[in-house]
Formats: C-alpha cells, sequence, structure tokens
C-alpha cells in the first residue's frame, strides 16, 4: 500500500511548476460553473440525489486566496496570534500519523491515515467557514465525507455522538507550552451532524494537501458552524452515549455553547455575531467590507431540520 505521503504530498514535496497559479484556478473554477449551468437547468428536479448537497457556495462569492487562508488562522497549539500559525507549524511532522477510533462501534482501532482513508478519493467542495471573532472565508476544501468514514466502523445504538481529540505534543506545538485552554484540544457533534452530507474531513484545500497551520494532515470542515468546531489535526474518534466535553465550552461556557451554530441572532457576550468581515484578498487591506451574516452559515436549507423545536438561544 502507497504511503500517505505519496497520495496526499506535503506542500515541500510539490514543485512550483505544478501547483496551479491562483488565477487560473479561479479561471477554472469560472469555466466549469459557466459549462455546468445550462446542462443543470435542463435536468428534472428529481434527478439530483438528496443524498448529494447542493452547490456549496454561490459562484458569485470570491474565494479567499490561499496565501491569505494560509497565513491567516486560529490554531493556538501553535500561538494565539493569528500569524502564529504559520510562522511555527513547520514543527509538526504529519508523516506518519495515526488516528485512534473506539467507543460504541462494531469495529474500532488505530489506522494509519492512508488506511482511514482507504477507498476514498479526496473531493472539492467550496465552503464559507466563519471566525467567531466576526471573520470569515471561502474556501475550497478537498476531503472525504465524514458520513463515508463513520459508516466503516458501524456505530451501534448507543452512539449518539461522536468526539474528536487534536494532538497535544508540546515538542512539535509550542503552543502547548502555555495553559491557553486544558490540552488536549477537544471537539464533539451529534451523530445525525456528523453524518451529515455537508461534514467533511478535510485533507486539502486549493488542490493541494493541508498546510500544518490549517490542521494537517486531517480536519474537520463543518460549514454551518463557527470555525473553531472544525478541529484540526485530529488523532482520536469516539463514538459516545452522552454529549462529549468540548475545549471552548468548558473554558467559556457563557461564550462557547456545544451546538455554535452561526446564528446572527445570538450575540457572542462581547460582540455582535450580525455582520462579518470577508477575508477576500483585496489590495489594500485583509477584509472586504462587512456583510450580514446569514443563519447557519447559508447552509439553512440543508441542516435546518436538525434543530427543528431546538431553542437556538439556549442550544447555542
Amino acid at each position: 500500500m502507497s504511503s500517505f505521503s505519496s497520495r496526499y504530498p506535503r506542500l515541500p514535496t510539490i514543485a512550483a511548476s505544478e501547483i496551479t497559479p491562483e488565477p487560473v484556478y479561479r479561471l477554472r473554477r469560472q469555466l466549469m460553473a459557466g459549462a455546468l449551468a445550462l446542462p443543470a437547468l435542463m435536468l428534472p428536479a428529481c434527478g439530483r440525489s438528496e443524498d448529494v448537497p447542493p452547490a456549496s457556495t454561490p459562484a458569485a462569492e470570491e474565494l479567499t486566496t490561499f496565501s491569505d487562508a494560509s497565513s491567516y488562522n486560529n490554531f493556538y497549539e501553535f500561538g494565539t496570534g493569528k500569524a502564529d500559525p504559520a510562522r511555527n507549524a513547520h514543527t509538526l511532522s504529519t508523516d506518519p500519523w495515526k488516528v485512534a477510533v473506539f467507543g460504541e462501534a462494531e469495529e474500532t482501532g488505530v489506522f494509519d491515515l492512508d488506511e482511514l482513508l482507504r477507498g476514498h478519493t479526496p473531493q472539492e467542495r467550496i465552503y464559507r467557514l466563519r471566525c467567531v471573532e466576526g471573520w470569515s472565508m471561502v474556501i475550497p476544501w478537498l476531503g472525504v465525507p465524514l458520513a463515508d468514514i463513520i459508516a466503516r466502523f458501524k456505530p451501534t445504538s448507543k452512539a449518539k455522538f461522536v468526539s474528536f481529540v487534536t494532538l497535544a505534543d508540546p515538542r512539535q506545538m509550542p503552543g502547548v507550552r502555555q495553559p491557553v485552554l486544558d490540552w488536549p484540544y477537544r471537539e464533539g457533534l451529534r451523530i445525525d451532524e456528523a453524518m451529515n452530507p455537508l461534514t467533511l474531513l478535510a485533507t486539502g484545500m486549493y488542490g493541494r494537501a493541508l498546510p500544518n497551520q490549517n490542521g494537517a494532515p486531517l480536519r474537520l470542515v463543518v460549514p454551518w458552524k463557527y470555525g473553531f468546531k472544525s478541529i484540526k489535526s485530529i488523532i482520536r474518534i469516539e463514538f459516545v452515549e452522552r454529549m462529549p466535553a468540548t475545549s471552548w465550552n468548558q473554558s467559556q461556557p457563557r461564550e462557547y455553547g456545544f451546538y455554535s451554530n452561526v446564528n446572527p441572532a445570538v450575540d457572542h457576550p462581547r460582540w455582535s455575531q450580525r455582520t462579518e468581515r470577508r477575508i477576500a484578498g483585496t489590495r489594500n487591506t485583509l477584509f472586504a467590507n462587512r456583510i450580514p451574516t446569514l443563519p447557519f452559515n447559508g447552509y439553512a436549507e440543508q441542516v435546518a431540520g436538525l434543530y427543528s423545536g431546538m431553542d437556538l438561544r439556549r442550544w447555542f
């Protein structure tokens, strides 16, 4: 079996001549959108599988540049400043990488990343990702639907939630030496959230492997939730019966709830969530003009039904 590095090479192994320049990548996206638009209009409504999410983001939305998306990050294991992860994450070794899967499932074990992803070819999904501090990005991710991976392990009826844990190695991650959070970083989803077609286990972005600062080699992307739910550098997945503890909720429960759905009607205690600053790679500033924040980050059609009957001010 080929190694993970040969299938998903890390950035230093890619020659500059092999990387699609950003303007060419954008033009390719525009051409693909134009070529697919007319045939899509001609298809009957029943022709689309309900298991496949519709177009993940409007074509009119500007992609964040790779440079900005890989240099303005929250990854506290490498420092609390937005530039710290890009500066410090070169110390992270991602090959080999093992992920432990255990809990309420018929199949469990410790897997090399190559083995975990066996039989799954990463697909491209363009998703918005919004940070609780009020900034957002639009990123073309490469990854595998989490539901496809979960199905392999056959969770039992007791598996009501899925919990995730990030690597916490102070030798590789200088931020772990500081008590910013109770390490390791932990996150969780309800099982139906984890199985939603939008939820992605990402292995890359912009047509290349994930940079370390963006959560290499394996991270979660849950596009209708605030970015801190999309846990990075995952080493453990567990199927559990009770709602798992999560890092920011444990640290500051008044500010960060378990669900953390993007909801402009529920303000953070220290700032409004009604608008956001899109990181659009403009010439003179990192941020574009403020825009209204959309419920569920614009994915309400696909996910609002998961929370039918819930008080989203209480279960924030």
